[in-house]
């Protein structure tokens, strides 16, 4: 019973970590899939592969090396002095994506619960600071309650759009893309979400108790993964292309559902920005105690008041500037890992 917990507390960390923000409005899953018509059902196959198999193998590599952060596993793949410049890389943009998300966070309040901006902001440092207190234990804890009320909307989603007469365009969708854009995309979404994420699978490997735990976690999340994008895919798909005029797609299907569905909505939404940045907090903070002798607490407040200070430039155009550049980086870690023989 106890390794059955380990391996849902496994999975649920996993999607929680990888569905982020970005998911759960519906942005991702319309620009790296659903844009691509009938093809779409293929390429999530193609990331879910890749999410169980290399989102595996990451914790895998942590837990025989005991890796103390996610600095350790690119020295490992890199070798001492590359690993050290990426994995300092890794951190700077890790605390940029953080910013993302605290502003995100402060976005949210203010158009959906009518709350200033810097309010938002500092109500979500606040809990993040309190959160992080018990380190690896409240992550696991916070996704175990999060990644099943994301299952729940996923259902209510599906569920709506079974009654709507163009369900089956998930898999008829006719739409002018280029082949490469569309078979790059499924390799793009998840070196990009395994990159970010190893942050966390990480130090999560390595606390693990044994290999069989993590081996059936990491299947189970990387499934789990593949299920949701497939369900926000066959939502989306039905509504195209008029669904990509809105900016929070998922939102304008959940709406139509009544306001217990919105209120979950929401809930998700800011439970998605508030578990990806909580995780990347704590991630970076591990690997920062590698390089600086400073407290947990006083590291941690430090990166809440530099993403704080970043956040203050706003969502969007730190999401466009930030994520391409991440993007690239992430394409060349992704092959690094396939390459790594255990």
């Amino acid at each position: 019973m106890r390794n059955i917990i380990k391996v849902l507390q496994i999975a649920f960390t996993y999607i929680g970590t990888i569905v982020g923000a970005g998911f759960a409005t519906g942005q991702e899953i319309l620009q790296f899939f659903t844009q691509y018509g009938k093809f779409a059902p293929w390429t999530i196959l193609i990331a879910t592969v890749l999410f169980v198999w290399l989102g595996t193998k990451i914790m895998l590599i942590a837990h025989e090396i005991q890796a103390n952060s996610y600095e350790d596993l690119n020295k490992h793949l890199f070798g001492q002095t590359a690993g050290q410049v990426i994995s300092l890389f890794l951190m700077i943009v890790l605390i940029c994506v953080n910013s993302i998300m605290l502003a995100g966070a402060g976005s949210l309040f203010v158009e959906h619960f009518n709350i200033h901006y810097q309010t938002g902001l500092l109500l979500t440092l606040f809990a993040t600071f309190l959160l992080l207190r018990k380190g690896m234990s409240a992550i696991l804890t916070l996704n175990s309650i999060v990644v099943p009320l994301m299952l729940v909307f996923t259902f209510l989603i599906v569920l709506n759009t079974l009654d709507s007469p163009s369900a089956n365009r998930w898999i008829t969708l006719i739409v002018d893309k280029s082949w490469t854009a569309t078979w790059a995309a499924p390799f793009l979404y998840s070196a990009f979400n395994l990159a970010m994420a190893q942050a966390v699978l990480v130090p999560l490997g390595a606390q693990m108790p044994s290999r069989g735990v993590i081996r059936a976690g990491g299947i189970l999340g990387g499934i789990g993964i593949g299920f949701m994008l497939l369900s926000g895919h066959f939502a989306l798909s039905a509504y195209m292309p008029g669904i990509t005029q809105f900016e929070i797609p998922m939102g304008n299907i959940a709406y139509q559902l009544g306001l217990f569905a919105q209120m979950v909505y929401l809930l998700l939404i800011f439970s998605e920005i508030f578990t990806t940045f909580v995780a990347d907090v704590y991630g970076v903070t591990l690997q920062i105690q590698q390089r600086m002798r400073l407290s947990t607490p006083v590291i941690t407040l430090l990166l809440m008041i530099i993403s704080y200070l970043i956040s203050q430039f706003g969502f969007s155009s730190l999401l466009s500037v930030l994520y391409p550049l991440f993007g690239l980086f992430s394409l060349v870690w992704l092959v690094m890992i396939v390459l790594k023989k255990r």
